[in-house]
């Protein structure tokens, strides 16, 4: 499922227009992304928990070339699902 597919089922379990699902998604994606980016978590009972770590630096292998790189340091969004997820999914 992509975007547009989910804007399309969103719209129709909702019984609104496409628009205004499109509206509604873009909303909580820029609300999330604005709540990571500053640190929080986004927490979604019975759904999941985004939320940001640190990565640190470390060194790695280019395997084209076998020569070490360093890799920098770096915030990674992380999701874990919740319970009622995991258990519909299995």
């Amino acid at each position: 499922m992509n975007k547009s597919d989910l804007i399309s089922q969103m719209a129709g379990d909702a019984g609104i227009t496409k628009a205004q699902a499109q509206s509604a998604l873009n909303s909580f994606l820029d609300s999330t992304t604005g709540a990571l980016k500053k640190g929080d978590k986004l927490i979604l009972v019975g759904f999941g928990t985004f939320s940001v770590s640190q990565r640190a630096a470390r060194t790695g292998r280019n395997p084209r070339t076998g020569k070490e790189i360093k890799i920098p340091a770096k915030r990674v969004v992380k999701f874990k699902a919740g319970s009622d997820l995991a258990n519909k999914v299995n």
